[in-house]
């Protein structure tokens, strides 16, 4: 009996001691049946957890007996989520699983250092506010990634859009109340970044690209989907920056640099429950900057805290923002004669000393900035999501804004500078309701989003006029002659507070406030006829309400407008290469204006249509060898009509006659032909020409807003990869530009800015938890200029050290 028992005591504790727990395994693929390489599936609430093989097959064995939830997600996918009920020793086999493409807030970012093709990320819900991939979206756009600008040291926003093919600064960042961001040639027209996140977010300094994770540069006019008001007929720039990720972690970093370069950065990220679903991410800079001129400086400081609640697997909210407190000394560019011929007609001739800045460190404008944004997700049903929106910013200036015009009045290459103490505010608000679908009629796919758009912006001038504060010529000759008086005067202008205080005394202070609104209903569809024939159809409603300045009842207007869009996509190899073909719009709306002879009685004010913007455009992508090449060539042209201009049958009449337009040629190519190598290029080629208008000054010329028409740009990174020198990296890459018209008009003839071509390099170790990195901007010490109507001198050689730790 004694040995019956003890057989039956081991014959148990075997069972307990080689019993084995549940296993759950599965293939996951996308919509067009292809596997998913790098899934994370994970059992919520255990340590198991695992990824995808190149087949989508994944398995999690020794889980204990109970109930579960298993969690599916990827980058670019919607995030997906199955309950289970286990027995020990039990297998369950999920065999397919399929999922979606669509950004959901705590999957927006995950941290991945062995992606391929770094510098290419093309999953963005932004561009067209739906979930589609770069190789099936019509529309054309460069994406500029976080990998991209940390392998360049980027400091500054206009170094990061120098990766952006066709995309070129006409001025840098003044500061001034209203319009002090930078300028940007894109597709033959001026842009300014004025998109974060999807949604308006203005600024009147610089962009910290601290808190970036990517730009998006899309190309082409966009108003269907955005409207008019942050857009233009060359397109939009849109500043995406870091989210929340699921993880725990961050990084410090500093850099030096030359020119009193110094900045330090912080990210910390956390979760902030025990269950994993309220994510905390702050980012943080301080920074300092002088410049290689006599005079100059920026210095920064922002906050970006960020928050993401996912309540259930159906409702989340997102909460972002970002307060920047900045002060700068405005460049002061000189300004050439916009209606006469100035002496010099080319730099040589100009004799530009561009050391010297024509400014003070004690005359500096103060732009402090808050963007804010808002988001609720609510899953409707597994085909329908409703995304509510709202974002609010608020810009200003204070401080001290001067600028060099060439007058033509005293002869020489004189400038004379005027000044005024800027006083201005600019406060926006944007709420959208969109309801974004993905489902079959009968066989045939669609993705459709539907929304509804409110917009307003106030903006509010308290500054004074403008007075004139001396004069300089490009050698640092000064004199105190004002040119509108027929005195010839000797006074002197100290750049100080206290002498331009005491000229602003007797200037006027505006009291300003305008305000606009714009009411808008849009909705866009993808259809697929097969998985490699799609369209794309999108149209907008677009009122806009003038209310102009507050004061002047009489400046009040509105307007109606439908803004299309359409476009088609063929992929002879799916997911791998796609033709395409689009036509766009994009508008401005024009305000009324008085005509008739004034002689003969009243004067009548006549309204008009908006300008109109069309494009037409078709090029070809590609996505080979696993996502390592990702290409983009297309040929655009742009025609923009309807600008009022002077009825030549009547002098005291206006009509809607103007005509622009634009056309030209693209080419962008990300690689990754190697595991360590990323490539990124790109060349781009543009025609502008204003093809009717009454003002013979512009008429058969390019527009100084097209920029050079030749634009090139090169990078390439090599991180070595298991060998002795595992961990080192070299970088090399180049930029440049034909030359461009500073200046083209029949009554000034042409000042033109020569080309360029800067080389870079950099080297770099990177480890686990920490990268050193020096990098050389201007190699070769190009002395070269930007500008628009302005000359702009460019930074000479820089070098850039940084170390950065993670945790």
């Amino acid at each position: 009996m004694k040995k019956q028992l003890t057989i039956l005591f081991f014959l148990i504790l075997s069972t307990f001691m080689f019993s084995q727990g549940g296993t759950v395994k599965g293939i996951i693929k996308d919509y067009n049946n292809i596997p998913l390489f790098g899934v994370n599936v994970s059992v919520k609430n255990t340590t198991k957890g695992t990824q995808t093989n190149e087949t989508g097959l994944f398995e999690i064995s020794n889980i204990d007996n109970g109930n579960y939830v298993l969690a599916i997600s990827y980058l670019g996918f919607k995030s997906k989520e199955v309950t289970l009920k286990l027995n020990s020793n039990e297998t369950i086999d999920f065999g397919i699983i399929t999922l979606f493409e669509g950004d959901e807030i705590l999957d927006e970012i995950v941290v991945n250092g062995n992606r391929t093709n770094k510098f290419s990320r093309k999953e963005t819900a932004y561009v067209s506010k739906l979930s589609l991939k770069d190789i099936e979206n019509t529309q054309v756009y460069s994406t500029i990634t976080n990998e991209l600008l940390q392998s360049q040291l980027v400091t500054n926003f206009d170094d990061a859009l120098k990766n952006a093919v066709g995309v070129e600064n006409l001025w840098t960042s003044t500061g001034r109340g209203g319009d002090g961001a930078g300028y940007y040639s894109l597709r033959g027209f001026s842009v300014q970044p004025e998109l974060v996140n999807g949604l308006p977010g203005l600024t009147n300094g610089t962009i910290n690209p601290a808190n970036i994770e990517r730009i998006e540069v899309v190309k082409g006019p966009s108003a269907t989907l955005f409207g008019n008001s942050v857009t233009s007929y060359g397109g939009l720039i849109n500043v995406v920056t870091k989210k929340p990720y699921v993880g725990n972690g961050g990084e410090l970093s500093f850099t030096s640099g030359t020119y009193g370069l110094n900045q330090v950065t912080g990210d910390f990220n956390t979760a902030l429950d025990k269950e994993n679903n309220i994510y905390f991410r702050l980012n943080t800079s301080y920074a300092t900057e002088q410049s290689f001129q006599d005079a100059g400086f920026r210095k920064s400081f922002f906050v970006a805290p960020s928050l993401s609640y996912k309540v259930s697997n159906k409702l989340s909210f997102s909460f972002y923002g970002e307060i920047t407190q900045a002060e700068q000394t405005n460049p002061t560019f000189l300004f050439l004669n916009r209606n006469a011929p100035s002496v010099a007609t080319n730099l040589e001739e100009l004799n530009y000393n561009n050391k010297l800045s024509f400014t003070s460190n004690d005359l500096s404008l103060e732009n402090p900035t808050q963007n804010y944004r808002i988001q609720m997700d609510y899953k409707l049903s597994d085909t329908w999501q409703s995304q509510t929106l709202l974002s609010k910013s608020s810009t200003s200036t204070k401080g001290y804004y001067t600028y060099l015009y060439d007058y033509g009045l005293l002869g020489g290459n004189t400038f004379s500078r005027f000044l005024n103490k800027q006083n201005a505010n600019t406060l926006t608000t944007d709420i959208q309701q969109n309801f974004i679908g993905d489902f079959k009629i009968s066989s045939l796919r669609n993705r459709v989003v539907i929304g509804l758009d409110y917009f307003n912006a106030t903006a509010t001038d308290n500054g004074t006029g403008y007075a004139f504060y001396g004069n300089v010529t490009p050698q640092g000759g000064t004199s105190g002659d004002n040119p509108f008086t027929p005195e010839v005067e000797t006074d002197s202008y100290p750049l100080s507070t206290a002498g331009v205080d005491s000229v602003l005394e007797s200037q006027a202070v505006g009291n300003s406030k305008s305000k606009y609104h714009i009411y808008s209903v849009y909705a866009s569809n993808v259809l697929n006829f097969t998985q490699s024939f799609s369209a794309m159809v999108g149209l907008r409603l677009d009122r806009f309400d003038n209310e102009g300045s507050l004061e002047n009842p009489n400046d009040d207007y509105d307007q109606t407008t439908f803004s299309p869009k359409f476009g088609l996509l063929f992929q002879p190899i799916l997911n791998k290469l796609s033709l395409f073909a689009n036509y766009q719009n994009g508008f401005k709306n024009v305000a009324p204006t008085l005509v008739g002879d004034p002689e003969a009685g009243l004067q009548t004010l006549k309204t008009f249509d908006p300008e109109q913007a069309n494009q037409l455009e078709f090029g070809l992508k590609t996505n080979l060898f696993k996502g390592r090449l990702n290409t983009t060539v297309s040929y655009y042209d742009i025609k923009v009509t309807d600008r009022v201009i002077t009825d030549p049958d009547s002098p005291f009449n206006k009509i809607q006659g103007g005509e622009v337009v634009s056309r030209g040629f693209e080419f962008e190519v990300n690689a990754n032909p190697v595991n360590g190598l990323n490539i990124r290029g790109g060349f781009s080629n543009n025609y502008s020409e204003t093809t009717k208008s009454d003002n013979k000054n512009i008429l058969k010329r390019r527009p100084l807003e097209a920029g050079p028409r030749n634009l090139y740009n090169f990078w390439a990174n090599y991180e070595f990869q298991e060998s002795k020198l595992e961990g080192f990296g070299l970088g090399f890459g180049f930029n440049g530009s034909s030359d461009r018209f500073a200046i083209n008009y029949l009554s000034t003839g042409e000042f033109i800015l020569p080309s360029y071509t800067i080389a870079n390099a950099s080297v770099f170790y990177s480890a686990d938890k920490y990268t050193i990195s020096l990098k050389l901007n201007n190699a070769l010490n190009k002395e070269y200029y930007k500008g628009w109507s302005t000359i702009n001198p460019q930074n000479p050689r820089t070098l850039l050290a940084n170390v950065t730790y993670k945790f």
